[in-house]
């Protein structure tokens, strides 16, 4: 064994699992685009199974804070940002789970929501890869990145509910507004909770500062 493999610091056990987290959630999200450009059962089910994987990997990482008296981060820092991650793969799960219960039908804003949901999963991804490698500034740059995906995410939001309420033809029409509404909702949501994950980056950097 070299010297430098003796001396070189064990990685941190929380920021590896909010590594995991946020890469599960990057992998979740891709699934999401695939299911909102083709709908198939199959993806649903490999989007629900991802959520399953990083809901593991949440309880994991909140066991090892009760057992840990000294943490390299602030407590609560760190179990913010992992429920923020991981309430951001739980709205991707919710959206697919309705569209499946409700049988709606993707439109363009959906997919330009999700397309853009993706870019900022990678943001926050590659954030908390470089909290993990102590380039706290680097980690801030993808952070605010990853905040304006979310501000076009809003953006795509609205412009879709004007499109979505401009004159119902029927009462099916109607119920199909309103089914679409719910599903434009929950990727709204999911923008919010990377917004949340990305402000608590910035928290954890000016900490480290």
């Amino acid at each position: 064994m070299s010297l430098f493999q003796i001396f070189k610091p064990k990685p941190n056990k929380f920021l590896s699992l909010l590594v995991e987290q946020a890469e599960l959630t990057v992998k979740g999200l891709e699934l999401l685009k695939g299911y909102l450009k083709k709908r198939n059962s199959s993806l649903a089910k490999q989007v629900a199974e991802t959520e399953k994987q990083a809901d593991e990997v949440r309880k994991v990482l909140i066991d090892e804070l009760m057992r840990t008296f000294i943490t390299p981060i602030d407590r609560e820092d760190i179990f913010t940002l992992s429920r923020e991650i991981d309430d951001v793969l739980d709205y991707a799960n919710t959206t697919v789970d309705e569209m499946e219960i409700l049988d709606v039908t993707p439109t363009p804003f959906m997919m330009r929501m999700a397309t853009l949901l993706y870019e900022s999963s990678q943001e926050i991804h590659m954030a908390v890869q470089r909290l993990q490698d102590n380039h706290p500034a680097v980690a801030s740059d993808h952070a605010q990145r990853a905040k304006g995906f979310e501000n076009q995410v809003e953006a795509v939001y609205r412009e879709a509910l004007a499109d979505l309420f401009r004159g119902p033809k029927n009462f099916d029409h109607v119920m199909d507004m309103f089914k679409s509404r719910e599903i434009y909702r929950h990727l709204s949501n999911a923008a919010d909770r990377q917004d949340d994950a990305a402000n608590v980056i910035a928290d954890i950097v000016m900490k480290m500062g």
